[in-house]
C-alpha cells in the first residue's frame, strides 16, 4: 500500500496542515516532545498507542520528525474498533475485575470516581470509553480488544506476578535511565522506617511521614509514559482517593536542576497527572503542609 506524508494526508482529507497536526496530537496519534529530558529540541514521534496496539498501523514508518501514513488511512474513523469490558480483560489474565482496575489505575489510565472508575483526563482522549449505568449513575470503562497486547499492561502484570526481588527490578530499570548521572551523584544511602533507601535527609522525612500516615507508597516509581521519568514518591489510588505523584524540589539556584524541574513539571501537566509539590519551606512543618496538599486529591490523613 502506498504511504504518504502527513502534509499529503492532510491535503487528501481537505484539512489544514497545522490543524491536522494539532488533531493528531490531541487524539494521541503522535506526540511532540523533547529529544531527551535535557534537550529543548522538539521532534514528532508516533505514540505507543499506534506503534504497538493497532494492527492496521504497524506498517507506519518513523524517521525522527518525518512520519508516513497509509494512503487510505483516516485517523478519525474508529467505527471498526472492538471494545471489551474490564471484567473480560481481567478474565483473560486470570484476575478479578477489581484487581485489574487497580492495575489499570496504576498505569494512569483510570482514576476513582464517586461511583466506580472513570478515565483520566489524558486517556479519555485516546484508548478507552467511559460509560454510565443509568439507574445508579456509576461509571465504568471499556477498552479496545488489542489492549491485551499492550506492553505497559503486560509489564505491569509481569511485575505483579514475578517472584524476582522488586528492588533488583527497579535498579535494573534505573540503570537504563537517562538520569543515571543524577542518581550516581546522589546515591540512596538513607534508610527509612519502612526500609526504603532514599537519597536525601528530606526525602527520609517525607517517606517516614507517609509511613506514619499508613499510606502505601513507592519510592522512585517510573511514570507510566514513554518518556524515561521517575517520580520521587507515588501513592496508588484506593477507594475514593486518586493516585498521586510527589516531587520534592530540594535543590535551589542550580541551573541544571531548575531546567530538569521545569521539564518534569511540564510532563506532569501534559499527562494531567496529580502532582504534590513539596519545597524546602514545607519541610520544617511537614505535618502541617503535607496533609493539606494530599487532601486536594481526596487523600485524608490524621
Amino acid at each position: 500500500m502506498k504511504k504518504i506524508s502527513t502534509s499529503a494526508l492532510a491535503k487528501l482529507l481537505n484539512t489544514d496542515w497545522k490543524d491536522f497536526i494539532q488533531k493528531l496530537e490531541e487524539n494521541w496519534y503522535i506526540e511532540i516532545k523533547n529529544k531527551s529530558l535535557f534537550s529543548s529540541d522538539k521532534i514528532k514521534v508516533l505514540t505507543s498507542k499506534w506503534k504497538e496496539n493497532w494492527w492496521e498501523l504497524k506498517t507506519w514508518t518513523k524517521f525522527w520528525d518525518y512520519i508516513t501514513w497509509p494512503e487510505n488511512f483516516n485517523p478519525f474513523n474508529s467505527s471498526n474498533i472492538e471494545y471489551i469490558s474490564v471484567s473480560i480483560l481481567a478474565e483473560w489474565f486470570w484476575y478479578w475485575a477489581r484487581k485489574m482496575n487497580q492495575i489499570i489505575s496504576e498505569l494512569w489510565w483510570i482514576e476513582p470516581n464517586l461511583k466506580w472508575w472513570k478515565l483520566t483526563k489524558f486517556w479519555e482522549k485516546i484508548w478507552g470509553k467511559e460509560l454510565v449505568i443509568n439507574k445508579t449513575w456509576a461509571t465504568y470503562t471499556k477498552w479496545p480488544i488489542k489492549i491485551k497486547e499492550n506492553s505497559s499492561l503486560l509489564n505491569s502484570l509481569w511485575e505483579k506476578n514475578t517472584n524476582s526481588n522488586t528492588n533488583e527490578i527497579k535498579e535494573k530499570k534505573i540503570n537504563n535511565s537517562k538520569e543515571l548521572n543524577f542518581r550516581e551523584k546522589f546515591p540512596a544511602q538513607y534508610r527509612t522506617k519502612d526500609w526504603h533507601n532514599v537519597r536525601s535527609r528530606w526525602e527520609l522525612v517525607i517517606d517516614n511521614s507517609l509511613y506514619e500516615y499508613w499510606l502505601a507508597h513507592a519510592y522512585e516509581r517510573k511514570l507510566p509514559i514513554e518518556e524515561d521519568v521517575y517520580s520521587d514518591f507515588y501513592i496508588p489510588a484506593k477507594d475514593w482517593w486518586k493516585a498521586v505523584y510527589i516531587e520534592y524540589w530540594g535543590l535551589e539556584d542550580q541551573e541544571k536542576y531548575e531546567n530538569r524541574k521545569k521539564i518534569k513539571k511540564e510532563i506532569y501537566k501534559k499527562y494531567h497527572m496529580n502532582l504534590v509539590e513539596i519545597e524546602n519551606k514545607h519541610i520544617d512543618n511537614l505535618d502541617d503542609h503535607l496533609p493539606r496538599l494530599l487532601l486536594q486529591f481526596w487523600i485524608r490523613v490524621d
